[in-house]
């Protein structure tokens, strides 16, 4: 049978606890892409290991050793799956003995997956002793387990390439060099792939967990610092139809709120705060980690100034009397009673008052009303 009538260009020979050794070589060398250059030197494709002849795949029922000498005769080489187990098959010895005899011993390779090559031992021993027997030269085989270096993969890998140079007839340097090359870039993809991937997860995986919102206060009206401090505050954050509250003591500290869902994020949002002497505050937010909500003094607490003015020598209230409050002037009412107003900027906890006539306290305590009342001096 010349070159050209080859049907396969390799057969597998192995034993069927190496059945996975034997796919994965196959597998291997139809998928291999030999350098443009060499094919285009050669005429080659650039896969030309196929077809590879591997019998589970490709062997029909019946008939099986008429069938396995037709194939062996219809392939080119014989590749051996080289350890312990297929050195102790007879099947696998026929097989040897059966290419040996065609004339092709030159043509028989051996890919070693487990043992040690010559080592006497039959547990350990890898080739079939038939090898011996028939007098093959070739027996180094391809060694998975060569430690050519440090990384076994990359030995494995070596292997792949030293029995693809010895089908191929080629110099193993000529298509090692560039595989390592490959397997570095390919490598360096898959790091980077990895890499992106992994930053992917890790940006998704942050970007999806629950997130803790702090609420910061600030006066939104301007007032002398004469005024207490925020104090007692209760903060309310409304989300999917739950409150949450948060209560603060000064206007250094923050509300928090924690374990927000993340869903959540840039949604609008209720808050209500509630603090004494200021007005409440009820605004829709956008939900972030950092948010700041402005509030407002009531202006009425410290502002409306109230009192009456009282005569005790004469048992009534003083009507008609000019009095001034934090430099504000006004005239008690028909009945006695003062209303003043004053601006936010110039309130005080409490007035000092200023009337024509002495006063027992001339002194105004807010918030006051109706019932303070400032005696005259008699």
């Amino acid at each position: 049978m010349n070159e050209q009538q080859y049907r396969y260009y390799a057969f597998i020979s192995y034993n069927s606890r190496d059945t996975a050794w034997g796919k994965r070589v196959q597998r291997k060398l139809e998928n291999y892409r030999m350098p443009a250059t060499l094919c285009s030197e050669r005429g080659w494709k650039r896969t030309p290991l196929r077809p590879i002849f591997f019998a589970p795949t490709d062997i029909q029922p019946g008939g099986l050793d008429k069938e396995l000498q037709e194939r062996l005769r219809a392939s080119r080489h014989l590749i051996v799956i080289c350890s312990p187990n297929s050195a102790t098959s007879d099947w696998v010895g026929r097989e040897i003995e059966f290419f040996h005899s065609l004339g092709r011993t030159a043509n028989i390779h051996f890919f070693i997956v487990d043992g040690v090559p010559n080592s006497g031992n039959p547990d350990t021993e890898c080739f079939n002793p038939v090898v011996s027997q028939l007098g093959i030269p070739e027996i180094l085989g391809a060694n998975i387990h060569e430690k050519a270096y440090r990384w076994p993969w990359l030995n494995k890998e070596r292997a792949y390439v030293q029995l693809v140079s010895k089908l191929l007839g080629v110099e193993f340097d000529s298509i090692w060099q560039r595989h390592k090359r490959q397997l570095a870039r390919r490598a360096a993809t898959w790091i980077l792939a990895a890499v992106a991937m992994l930053s992917m997860l890790l940006w998704v995986w942050i970007a999806n967990q629950p997130f803790d919102a702090r609420i910061a206060l600030q006066e939104a009206s301007p007032h002398n610092g004469q005024l207490p401090p925020l104090h007692d505050v209760v903060v309310t954050l409304s989300l999917d139809n739950e409150d949450k509250s948060d209560t603060i003591l000064t206007m250094e500290q923050t509300a928090l709120f924690s374990n927000i869902p993340h869903r959540l994020m840039g949604r609008e949002a209720r808050i209500v705060v509630t603090a004494p002497d200021h007005l409440t505050t009820d605004t829709t937010i956008t939900l972030d980690r950092d948010i700041t909500v402005g509030i407002r003094r009531d202006e009425r607490v410290y502002g409306l100034v109230r009192f009456a003015l009282w005569n005790p020598a004469t048992e009534e209230f003083i009507t008609h009397s000019a009095v001034q409050v934090a430099g504000i002037t006004a005239t008690s009412d028909a009945s006695g009673q003062v209303n003043i107003t004053v601006p936010l900027d110039r309130q005080r906890q409490y007035y000092q008052v200023k009337a024509s006539f002495p006063l027992v306290n001339d002194t105004i305590y807010m918030p006051c009303g109706e019932n303070d009342v400032l005696q005259k001096r008699i």
